[in-house]
């Protein structure tokens, strides 16, 4: 008979498809670009929006996964830039980083912070409010991001010569 849980190892593959894909997405568009903003108000560069991803990795493994200090400073992550390969080198370490938070994981334990959600509705805070809604909610983050990536990425793309989405 099936509990019908997911497995971890599921939600990690998807995980592992959000990450490679940004990876291969960055890749394609270079150091020459990887730092590059479309002309849209408030637009982020490719860096900044992965790099913004191995944050949110990192806050939400370890303050609510691993319950582990950690010195994340957001506000950072929306002025950074760097070459595709630290970038790529950074996501393959905070992504094993995630492994080791999720040593101990229990998918129906409460999260650790859970109800410190500020900015949160009730049914946000009801969301992340298990390790399994947490290891979700940063899912739904990479997976989002992995969009906007993509999508900054083919407005970087025309206006190039020649360039087509």
């Amino acid at each position: 008979m099936s509990d019908n849980r997911i497995e971890l190892d599921d939600v990690l593959r998807h995980i592992d498809l959000a990450l490679d894909g940004m990876c291969a997405t960055l890749e394609a568009l270079g150091d020459e670009r990887v730092n590059a903003r479309p002309d849209l108000p408030g637009a982020n560069s490719p860096f900044v929006i992965v790099r913004h991803c191995c944050g949110v990795m990192e806050h939400w493994g370890a303050t609510e996964l691993a319950g582990r200090p950690t010195d994340r400073d957001r506000d950072a992550e929306f002025s950074s830039s760097g070459t595709v390969a630290e970038l790529i080198q950074l996501v393959r370490s905070q992504r094993a980083r995630l492994a080791a938070d999720l040593a101990s994981f229990d998918g129906a334990a409460p999260a650790l912070r859970a109800q410190e959600r500020d900015g949160f509705s009730a049914p946000e805070r009801a969301a992340v409010a298990t390790q399994g809604g947490v290891l979700m909610h940063l899912y739904e983050e990479l997976a989002q991001h992995r969009g906007h990536l993509d999508l900054t990425a083919d407005l970087l793309r025309v206006h190039e010569p020649g360039g087509q989405v």
